[in-house]
């Protein structure tokens, strides 16, 4: 039997927060406001970076992380530095979906159109061990959904040997970019080059099935799901 999570509190419906470090200041009029906007490109992306400062120095490590309403959790070895690090200091992380590459007819006017996540706070190393494996979960079904109660649970040397990371949503923010190319008059006049948007489609393959498998164990159904929704 898994063991139950934490109680969680309900969504928010609060705007996301405009503080100084959370406002677009570049292309503000990217700049979303809604929080279900920011859910979303966080439940979407499965890649996030964490961004800490190890030894006086900032590095940013790219990592899994799972979403439970406004609390993001990240893990890693729990030896790894940069988790040490990010235990009660400031901490960025990002993410990045990138949609489409947008061909102008100048070099200057050529862009991207993307959704992207910025979240800014002070991580809390996590302990109790509900909550941990409530974190755990989080990142397992947001990257391969179904997996958690189809695969063995985690021994205490497992969960032990695993670090995770809590961030507080309360200061974030989003930017998206859409639609065609944003050309100078000049250049759209002189019409001497192409210009439009080239999408971005992400997509799983068929499922490769671990060579020390059975031959005839079937796909099961959480992974056959996985590839249909890409």
């Amino acid at each position: 039997m898994p063991l139950a999570g934490p109680t969680i509190e309900p969504v928010s419906i609060q705007p996301l927060s405009p503080t100084t470090r959370s406002t677009p200041r570049r292309h503000s009029e990217r700049g979303r406001s809604e929080r279900a906007e920011l859910y979303a490109v966080l439940d979407e992306a499965l890649i996030c970076h964490l961004g800490v400062v190890l030894d006086g120095a900032p590095v940013v490590l790219p990592t899994c992380f799972g979403r439970l309403d406004d609390t993001l959790y990240l893990h890693g070895s729990s030896g790894a530095s940069s988790l040490r690090a990010g235990h009660g200091t400031p901490v960025c992380v990002t993410v990045t979906l990138l949609d489409a590459l947008v061909y102008a007819r100048s070099v200057f006017s050529h862009s991207a159109n993307y959704r992207s996540a910025v979240v800014h706070g002070t991580a809390r190393a996590v302990t109790d061990t509900d909550e941990k494996l409530a974190g755990l979960r989080a990142v397992v079904e947001h990257t391969t959904p179904g997996s958690w109660l189809h695969a063995r649970q985690p021994t205490k040397k497992e969960l032990a040997a695993t670090g995770v990371l809590a961030l507080d949503l309360a200061e974030a923010s989003v930017k998206i970019r859409s639609g065609p190319p944003i050309d100078e008059e000049p250049d759209v006049e002189a019409g001497t080059s192409w210009a439009g948007v080239v999408p971005l489609r992400t997509s799983f393959g068929a499922p490769e099935p671990c060579p020390l498998l059975p031959p005839d164990t079937a796909v099961p159904p959480h992974v056959l799901r996985r590839r249909a929704v890409s």
